[in-house]
């Protein structure tokens, strides 16, 4: 008579594999080319605080300031930002791992290097742990706090979105519209403070400030530029863990139709980036981060 097999050691078996999950999770192939723009992100912010740590007389390539090409990197990394996902659909590659790195690499490019810049250009010394007065003013105080909540705020910012994007589908949760965001995206934060910094930088080497003339009302001009940058960043902090709604410019008015004054203001828009290419980028993204209070107001109104 033959033994019927004994059916319980499977169940190790199964357990041991329900235990190699993660690790077999942990050692899936990652899709290479928007790993590689996710990447460049991520090192574009970090070059980005290297060069702002740089001597302010330190010549680099264009004749450009150290500032200025950190300025410029954080650009070239929301270029970055913008492709990797789309090049992700294209290539149907997407994954989880992808979107974590995705939320990394903004935050050191849309959260600390903007803020590093912030404090580079106010020339905030060591606050609170300065030895004598001129390394700890109150102006250095709130230089450096304004600074920190401002990479706070990105952190809380993208932390809330990878939540609300990977929410349940059962969750009991309004359906986004994917037409605008709830509170100033890290990006459009990150470009006004980039933006305004490349605009200080420019202002700084216009020839036209170095007269002996006009040197102390340039001055105090870049006094004033340096406190409006402050206020600029507090306010695009705020922006960011608000609920202010901000329109996805892509979704709204690249993709498909457009109606006819949208082309039109594209195409004063991109004369105006090739003239004068510091104003209009300053300009540009600055009113980006006041578009949400104002289109707030405008809803509230009607």
């Amino acid at each position: 008579m033959t033994a019927s097999p004994d059916p319980a050691p499977a169940e190790p078996a199964r357990r041991i594999r329900k235990r190699r999950t993660p690790a077999a999770v942990a050692r899936r192939t990652i899709a290479v080319l928007p790993t590689l723009f996710t990447l460049g992100n991520l090192l574009s912010g970090f070059f980005a605080v290297f060069l702002a740590s740089r001597p302010a007389d330190l010549v680099l390539p264009f004749g450009w300031t150290p500032l200025t090409w950190a300025a410029m990197l954080i650009f070239f990394g929301m270029l970055l930002d913008g492709l990797d996902g789309r090049i992700a659909r294209l290539t149907r590659s997407s994954s989880d791992l992808g979107a974590q790195l995705d939320s990394m690499a903004d935050m050191v490019s849309f959260g600390v290097a903007p803020a590093f810049l912030v404090v580079q250009v106010l020339e905030v010394q060591t606050p609170f742990l300065g030895a004598t007065e001129a390394f700890d003013t109150s102006f250095d105080r709130l230089g450096l706090a304004v600074a920190a909540a401002f990479v706070a705020c990105a952190g809380l910012r993208l932390a809330r979105f990878n939540v609300e994007a990977n929410a349940p589908d059962d969750a009991e949760t309004e359906e986004p519209d994917k037409n605008w965001f709830s509170g100033l995206p890290s990006p459009g934060a990150a470009g006004a403070v980039a933006g305004l910094v490349l605009l200080h930088q420019h202002l700084l080497a216009s020839p036209k400030l170095s007269g002996s003339a006009v040197a102390p009302a340039a001055g105090l001009g870049l006094d004033a530029a340096a406190l409006g940058l402050l206020a600029a960043t507090l306010l695009c902090a705020l922006g960011m863990v608000s609920r202010l709604p901000y329109v996805h410019v892509l979704n709204r008015y690249v993709r498909g139709r457009a109606p006819f004054s949208t082309v039109a203001l594209a195409v004063v828009a991109f004369l105006l980036l090739t003239v004068f290419p510091q104003y209009a980028i300053a300009a540009g993204f600055v009113g980006y981060a006041v578009s949400g209070p104002l289109v707030r107001l405008r809803s509230l109104r009607s």
